[in-house]
């Protein structure tokens, strides 16, 4: 296995990189690098050549999972060349021949490494490793075979599917119909491969809330013959699996669908393809009692009042999975994801708990195993099952213990030094899809990869190895959050660097669509994850489910910050328009693939947003009598109609309609995803035309009384602001305007024009700057501007400041920007380092792209410094210098991450102070599902206000201490009685290079 390296940032993803393009996992030893060729190299094994395939040779007493495989690889090679291979089970070995087998079940195999030509035997007994060889004269008169070996018939299922990746067959080549490129030949260079064992045991998927795609697909289109997720769907699922190298299944269980028992086909074909079953940690003992319990005829489901038909109930399953390969979940709740009945508490939870544990085991021992520990098993402390666990639950030390992240992707809590020493280990369920409250997010991918690489890293490092699973509710449109989970539960090592993500998914996206376009579709899709991880497109009704609320108005500034909605609609704009030029040029081989792993997506989430932005715009600007109001109501209604039309074509047209009811874009028929709700719009044309400059508004959005002064925010020379003007039509009537400045140094990016009340004509925005150079010599200016039109005139007063001194032109800290301070955390002027624990720099993470995360994850109990004078003396920190102009005693909003505390020893603390003065503790933990919990995942951010003592103008020191392990930092503001609402990060008040330049101006 590879060591991890920490080299030169260049250095090192160039490593990475390298690590990856070989197309085997970095973890994984090689003698001699193989590869993959499309010509003949001197002593490279014949694949495909002169329009002949080698033939595929297994032993035909090998675990059925070998003979899938061998046959997959078959119809790989005929998908990538055209060329069909033979398949054969016998011995009759050809002079170019490719042998797949398990050490111990392949004759052929077994004799190879007994001769020592197969260089394989320290993988032997080895969990699901494998061996990939080029070896000559390895039988007879064979002059050179190509083997695939396999400590383990799926270790052996694992190669042949490494195999076909490297030929450009994707593990979602069928799930999303990616086509690999041809070639005519292939080649196989000399060399071997040993792969290291996985760095998670048990890896997999689990399927839910299926009901709005792949239940429907199943029944009505893909499985008709079983009307239901059978068999048939079962086998391409594991397939997949296969692919990605996993062996996990957690079945569907919503009432959609029959139990995976119900249809005995399902068992026998997970028999077939050697995936493991399970069953979701409300599901025991393979149990899915959401279909198989029928409380009218089976009573409660209680194991005080109705213990006996409850325990036969698990007795006959066990009986019935008998002799498969299966992972038992321990335990008891209540049917489908509640609460276990005749409890009234979780300590009174405790010991019926234990004992209910203890019956499902006897049950294990008696038809299973009689070492029970042998068997197995899981116990997941999810929801209320955290608490019992931690009123003092004993749990047996071979239990695995799986930990669960909150539905959101932050896991609430990991391994303490004891439970790390369990024999049983412990896992992770993780959520890339969710139904429930606060808010489902069901319909896109929206899990954002750098954080689910956070997540499940910091798992990793504090021993949570043994299982992970991924709620992938319907498998698409998951396809790349599923295959980075499982890569990183393959192979980790790569994923300990942050910056490894993107380099995974542009090489995801460069085997299916090529090199060419790999570094602008791994533009786009970063974008997408990234602004959907400031706000999901589920989540932009500002509705909540559980219960369900109406959609609101969202917490977009559209009158500050150069109007924050704006941004956000502009933003998607362009990644629209991007992956509309790029549709258009795509291969037409890979046009459905392209639609179904970027198009779609892309705008499905820009038409959202547009959605519910526009709306507010409508609503906003009916208020202040805007005509253009319509046009947003418009706007927005088209967006909607757009999102079905488009579903429609994912349903009926793609693919020639192979995943016709597959996707909804309305799973639960939310609020969020109905169309948009307006007020009443009443526009008033008495007025015929009016102003609207920035920030000039009435708590309700509303415009301040036209008798009221109109002006702009000051403007200054270090920052040197732009700031808008709308000038709008109140009447169905054209207006022309035209406008003069007081001074020619006030700058404006249109001086007349004209209002149309046709649509997109009924408003126009102008930008307002200052041109320093003509500017005056006196440090306040002061100047106005006036609109002139139809017999009107209105008047914005215009102020500027003249803020640069000698001493802040080499300042490296951040200024003050019209009463605010706006830090990016990483970007700190320096930081100290004391003790174990220190701030790290962690890559495309959080709304700033980059956060400061409190290290090391630790894996055993540490004295803490908890009191403030403590920390002071002992913890670690980092500085920001920031100057100001204001007198204040200004307010610190600090932003983090949501996260959890590591573990049951340790909260979620960090300690700020100013200019080296008292020490605060800040403690943003959350418990159980509160609504701070529930804003927090919605807008994946923890914020906390922080007062600082009275300030006076000039330099200053914002120091913040470590404390708990696994705080993460994104963005700081200093309220000096300037700072706005916005929910987006705002510009950094950090501006050296115009401060550089403002102050050589001013010194001529």
């Amino acid at each position: 296995m590879y060591r991890y390296t920490l080299l030169k940032p260049g250095i090192a993803i160039l490593f990475i990189c390298s690590l990856f393009t070989l197309g085997v996992h970095a973890q994984q030893v090689k003698e001699n690098k193989i590869s993959i060729l499309q010509n003949k190299q001197s002593g490279s094994f014949p694949l495909v050549t002169g329009g002949n395939a080698s033939s595929i040779y297994f032993d035909a007493t090998d675990a059925p999972v070998v003979r899938i495989a061998a046959k997959a690889l078959k119809e790989d090679i005929k998908l990538v060349t055209g060329i069909t291979a033979a398949l054969d089970s016998s011995n009759a070995l050809q002079p170019y021949s490719v042998i797949i087998g398990t050490i111990g079940n392949s004759k052929l195999i077994d004799q190879l490494i007994s001769t020592k030509k197969l260089k394989a035997a320290q993988i032997k007994g080895s969990w699901e490793r494998f061996a990939i060889s080029v070896i000559d004269q390895p039988f007879g008169k064979v002059k050179q075979a190509l083997i695939v070996a396999g400590s383990d018939p799926r270790g052996t299922a694992f190669g042949v599917f490494e195999l076909s990746k490297m030929m450009g067959v994707s593990p979602f080549y069928w799930w999303a119909d990616i086509t690999p490129v041809p070639q005519k030949e292939l080649f196989i260079t000399k060399g071997t491969i040993l792969s290291a064992p996985p760095s998670v045991k048990y890896r997999g998927i689990f399927l839910n809330d299926e009901d709005w795609g792949l239940q429907p697909w199943a029944a009505k289109t893909f499985e008709p013959e079983t009307g239901d997720i059978g068999p048939k769907t079962y086998a391409r699922i594991f397939e997949l699996l296969l692919r990605l190298k996993a062996n996990l299944i957690w079945p569907a269980m919503h009432p959609s669908t029959k139990a995976f028992y119900h249809y005995a086909g399902n068992p026998k074909v997970a028999a077939d393809y050697g995936i493991i079953v399970g069953s979701s940690h409300a599901e025991p003992m393979l149990r899915n009692n959401v279909g198989e319990w029928n409380e009218k005829t089976m009573g409660h489901f209680n194991y005080i009042t109705n213990k006996e038909r409850v325990y036969s109930y698990w007795e006959d399953r066990v009986k019935q999975s008998k002799g498969n390969d299966a992972i038992y979940t321990m335990g008891m709740r209540g049917v489908h994801d509640s609460h276990m009945e005749g409890v009234k508490d979780e300590k009174e939870a405790v010991p019926l708990l234990e004992r209910i544990i203890a019956d499902q085991r006897g049950l294990l021992s008696q038809y299973m195993a009689k070492d029970v520990t042998s068997i197995p098993q899981a116990f997941t402390a999810y929801k209320e099952v955290l608490d019992i666990y931690d009123n003092g639950l004993k749990l047996p030390e071979d239990i695995t213990l799986v930990w669960p992240d909150d539905n959101y992707g932050y896991i609430q809590r990991l391994n303490n030094e004891k439970e790390q020493a369990r024999a049983g280990g412990s896992g992770v369920y993780y959520h890339a899809s969710y139904w429930g409250r606060p808010h489902d997010y069901l319909w896109l991918s929206s899990m954002h990869p750098s954080l689910m690489r956070e997540e499940m890293m910091k798992a990793y490092e504090t021993g949570a190895n043994r299982l992970w699973v991924l709620n992938v509710g319907d498998i698409k449109p998951l396809e790349y959050n599923i295959e980075q989970f499982l890569d990183m539960a393959y192979d980790a090592t790569p994923f300990r660097d942050s910056r490894y993500v993107r380099v995974h998914m542009n090489q995801w996206i460069s085997n299916i669509f090529g090199k060419e376009q790999a570094q602008r579709i791994g533009r786009i899709l970063w974008d997408y994850y990234h602004l959907a991880f400031e706000r999901r497109p589920e989540f932009m009704g500002w509705s909540q489910t559980e219960p369900t609320t109406k959609t609101s108005l969202t917490e977009y500034n559209h009158f500050y910050y150069g109007d924050e909605a704006q941004r956000r609609i502009d933003q998607y704009e362009a990644l629209e328009k991007e992956v509309k030029a790029l549709r258009a040029k795509v291969d037409a081989k890979r046009a459905d693939a392209f639609y179904e792993l970027v198009y779609y997506p892309v705008v499905g989430a820009s038409w959202m947003n547009k959605k519910f932005l526009y709306r507010d715009k409508a609503a906003f600007y009916a208020k202040q009598n805007r005509w253009s109001a319509l046009d947003y109501a418009a706007l927005s209604k088209a967006a909607y109609d757009s999102i079905v039309t488009e579903t429609e074509y994912y349903n009926t047209k793609l693919a020639n309609g192979k995943w016709k009811y597959m996707m909804s874009f309305k799973p639960r028929d939310l609020p969020v995803y109905q169309t948009p709700v307006f007020p009443e719009m009443a526009i008033s044309g008495g007025e015929g035309w009016s102003i609207a400059p920035e920030g000039y508004v009435r708590k309700d959005s509303s415009l301040l009384k036209e008798a009221a002064t109109i002006t702009l925010p000051t403007f200054d020379d270090i920052y040197k602001q732009k700031y808008f003007i709308d000038i709008f039509l109140n009447d169905k009537k054209q207006v022309a305007w035209a406008s003069t400045v007081s001074h020619p140094w006030i700058k404006l990016s249109q001086s007349s024009g004209v209002l149309s009340p046709e649509t997109g004509k009924t408003q126009m925005r102008l930008w307002v700057e200052v041109d320093w150079n003509k500017a005056s010599k006196e440090e306040q200016l002061s100047g106005s501007i006036v609109f002139r039109g139809v017999d009107k005139e209105r008047i914005v007063e215009v102020q500027g400041r003249k803020l640069s001194k000698p001493e802040l032109s080499h300042y490296k800290g951040f200024i003050e920007n019209n009463g605010y301070v706006s830090i990016n955390a990483t970007n700190f002027t320096r930081q100290t380092a004391k003790g174990s624990m220190h701030w790290k720099v962690i890559d495309d993470l959080g709304y700033t792209g980059k956060t400061l995360q409190v290290l090391p994850f630790k894996t055993k109990e540490v004295s803490l410094y908890t009191d403030a004078e403590s920390i002071k003396k002992n913890s670690a920190y980092v500085e920001y210098d920031f100057y100001t102009f204001t007198v204040a005693a200004p307010e610190v909003n600090v932003f983090t991450l949501p996260t959890h505390p590591l573990n049951n020893k340790f909260s979620m603390r960090y300690a700020v102070s100013v200019d080296n003065g008292p020490v605060k503790v800040v403690d943003f933990r959350t418990f159980g599902r509160s609504e701070e919990w529930k804003q927090n995942v919605l807008s994946n951010r923890a914020g906390r206000k922080i007062q600082l003592p009275f300030l006076d103008k000039g330099n200053h020191t914002l120091r913040i201490y470590c404390v708990d392990p696994g705080v993460t930092l994104d963005e700081i503001r200093i309220d000096l009685g300037g700072l706005k609402k916005a929910y987006s990060t705002l510009p950094e008040t950090k501006s050296e290079n115009a401060s550089k330049t403002a102050f050589k101006k001013a010194s001529l």
